[in-house]
């Protein structure tokens, strides 16, 4: 495998070479970012049962109230 050094910019998500740098499409490129500063984003995830099969005492009851529920 052989290998070569390019530089090139971000810009809007994408990484941009120099002009006069032409990659054949589908070619795997290696990315190094020398001294980043990746913000930590915050992760909301799911709530998930420890035990799955307990999902049946979960379920939901529709219960029809009066048509002039006071609203």
């Amino acid at each position: 495998m052989s290998v070569i050094t390019l530089e090139g910019v971000v810009e809007h998500g994408q990484i941009r070479l120099a002009d006069n740098i032409q990659l054949p499409d589908q070619t795997r490129v290696y990315v190094i970012v020398p001294d980043a500063q990746i913000e930590q984003t915050a992760r909301i995830v799911s709530p998930r049962l420890a035990h799955p099969e307990q999902a049946g005492d979960f379920q939901m009851q529709v219960m029809e109230g009066p048509d002039d529920a006071g609203v």
